[in-house]
């Protein structure tokens, strides 16, 4: 991983695959690349260590000419951050290709090329793609049987895109665990990990399927299936413009994602809330069908994702009666499972493409649960085509790293499935009401939280020093405060731990002791007197209290501690307005620290391999 991009074109495509390359920093790498065939039919390689920009300068110096090539920016699996490690990777000076993913025989299929006198410069598990492919070409093979019999050999998630001087009109594109999309132009085509790259130069797009090989040229394409027959996928004319992918006045664009909340809540409640009701339509044609047999959830996801579904266990469990099971995806796909009747397979996602969550789809559809049901920000993913029931959350194009309003987004989807779920379970008509008219208030609460960015921003300083940091959290308020931890340590690399505060006695307070930062999540529900006395052993230890509290407890600052007052907001959706203020916590902490916000050293955006 992480960004792929490849071009054929009557104009030179090097400018065109650099700045393409550019708009997929987002998703974070150590390093970039880039191969094209000149019009010699030569193929010439460029690797660089660090940023694009640093690819770019070099290019400047030892400029590359050519219609065809692809480019990639790589973050680091098998093998360090090095330029001989970089993507692309060639074999024998005539096929070159990117490729994300991790091949899990790679090992084996190397030491059988060693064994043919096959030479390796690299530590990756991609070099062994390259020269397996030139092994059959040998063969007499042609490009596209090549690959193909190569694909068959590989086991693990790859989506590649190879050039070939022999075939210099041609790029080959493989999707297998791995996505990959077509860009289609006038006289020119391209291909990518994520349409966001292209939207400089297209809004058409075809999304290859699993086991995809698509044949690339200038003024046309191919598409196989895994069985190597022609098939047709369609075109989509994507909605989002370039201008999206612009800071604005913005310093990065976390910043610009965490003021964007108020507008992309406001969007994923439009035309879903009915005076009365949360019509089950919204999350496909036969919800209402499935939802009356459903006495069961099972919710898989990763990261933040995962965090967004621990707090709506609480609300289902809560509004719907029925039992509500959270398991993380990577754990879930290698464990035997019992599926009690009457389960539905829940997958939350940003990209769609996330593979351990993938993974576990695809086992549970071999299952036997009742339905599949996806809540992704990706229209066009794969967890949207594979499951039966969808509800896009419409957060709009998220850059940076640290997800912010995917997540809080994600949090009001789940909590409109939970009334709307209720509806079957008996969950009375003026609690729905009642939660139908909090949730109209989100976006309006989302704008007065975002108006303590000030005051946030000296409380961060409370914080700029401290190697590490505890966030407390009870009931619902939990898994806020673990997604707060999350970020606080993804974007600032301060060491952050969150915990039940009712746990604290049970270890933690051993690791609290004179100026220990803890960050308490504080809303005005039922367990606040109950928090009140896990803060007083905090105190008692001399930790360094930053609570976020509701303005309706009249709670003030104090020598021994400081106190954010946050709008008076119903304990029902405490969960997603409080998530804004710890965003704009560890952003300001981040601010102070100096650190990469947008790309977080050694992680990417989209996560789409093991």
């Amino acid at each position: 991983m992480c960004g792929i991009v490849s071009a054929i074109s009557e104009r030179n495509i090097t400018t065109i695959l650099v700045e393409c390359l550019k708009r997929l920093e987002y998703r974070g790498y150590d390093s970039a690349g880039i191969a094209i065939i000149n019009n010699k039919h030569n193929l010439k390689c460029i690797r660089t260590v660090g940023k694009i920009e640093t690819l770019a300068n070099k290019l400047k110096t030892t400029p590359l000419t050519g219609h065809i090539g692809i480019a990639h920016t790589r973050w680091a699996t098998h093998g360090a951050p090095t330029e001989y490690n970089a993507h692309p990777h060639t074999s024998n000076n005539s096929i070159a290709l990117i490729h994300n993913g991790i091949i899990e025989n790679y090992e084996k299929i190397r030491d059988k090329l060693i064994k043919k006198g096959f030479k390796f410069k690299s530590d990756t598990d991609t070099e062994v793609i390259a020269h397996l492919i030139y092994s059959y070409l040998k063969n007499h093979d042609n490009f596209l049987t090549a690959v193909y019999k190569t694909t068959k050999e590989l086991t693990g998630a790859f989506a590649l895109a190879i050039i070939n001087t022999a075939e210099p009109d041609k790029i080959i594109a493989v999707r297998s665990g791995s996505p990959v999309v077509i860009g289609l132009g006038i006289n020119e085509n391209f291909i990518a990990s994520d349409a966001v790259a292209l939207l400089p130069v297209t809004n058409n797009f075809i999304y290859l399927e699993e086991g995809d090989i698509a044949v690339i040229e200038q003024d046309k394409f191919q598409i196989y299936n895994s069985n190597l027959r022609l098939v047709k996928r369609s075109i989509k004319t994507s909605e989002i413009s370039s201008d999206n992918i612009d800071r604005g006045n913005y310093r990065h664009f976390m910043q610009k994602e965490i003021f964007e909340q108020p507008r992309a809540l406001a969007d994923t409640l439009e035309e879903r809330l009915l005076q009365n009701e949360i019509p089950a339509e919204i999350f496909g044609n036969n919800a209402k069908k499935i939802f009356s047999k459903t006495k069961r959830l099972q919710i898989v996801a990763c990261g933040s994702s995962f965090h967004a579904a621990l707090a709506g266990k609480y609300w289902f469990e809560k509004y719907t009666g029925i039992t509500c099971n959270v398991e993380i995806a990577s754990e879930f796909r290698y464990r035997q499972t019992v599926v009690e009747p009457g389960t539905i397979f829940i997958t939350i996602s940003q990209s769609g493409e996330t593979a351990d969550t993938l993974a576990a789809l695809y086992k549970a559809k071999k299952l036997p649960f009742i339905s599949t049901l996806t809540i992704c920000n990706a229209p066009e993913s794969s967890l949207v085509r594979e499951s039966d029931l969808v509800f896009m959350t419409r957060a709009g194009v998220e850059i940076g790293v640290a997800t912010t309003k995917a997540f809080t987004t994600q949090l009001a989807a789940l909590l409109m499935l939970a009334i709307s779920l209720g509806k079957f379970q008996g969950l009375s008509s003026k609690i729905t009401q009642y939660l139908i008219k909090q949730l109209k208030h989100l976006p309006f609460l989302a704008e007065q939280t975002l108006k303590l960015d000030h005051e946030i921003s000296k409380i961060a300083e409370l914080l700029e020093s401290s190697p590490s940091a505890f966030f407390l959290g009870r009931g619902i308020s939990y898994p806020i405060s673990m997604e707060g931890a999350l970020k606080l340590k993804e974007i600032s690399y301060i060491h952050a731990e969150s915990y039940p505060a009712g746990e604290l006695k049970h270890g933690a307070l051993a690791l609290i002791d004179h100026g220990t930062p803890v960050i308490v999540v504080a809303p005005n529900d039922k367990l606040h007197e109950k928090l009140k006395s896990n803060l007083q052993e905090v105190q008692a230890r001399g930790g360094k209290l930053i609570i976020f509290t509701d303005k309706s407890l009249h709670c003030k600052s104090h020598p021994n501690w400081r106190v954010c007052q946050m709008p008076k907001i119903a304990a029902e959706i405490s969960p997603i307005i409080y998530t804004i203020a710890l965003q704009l916590l560890a952003y300001h902490v981040a601010l102070l620290k100096g650190t990469d916000i947008d790309q977080p050293r050694n992680l990417a955006k989209s996560v789409t391999v093991e």
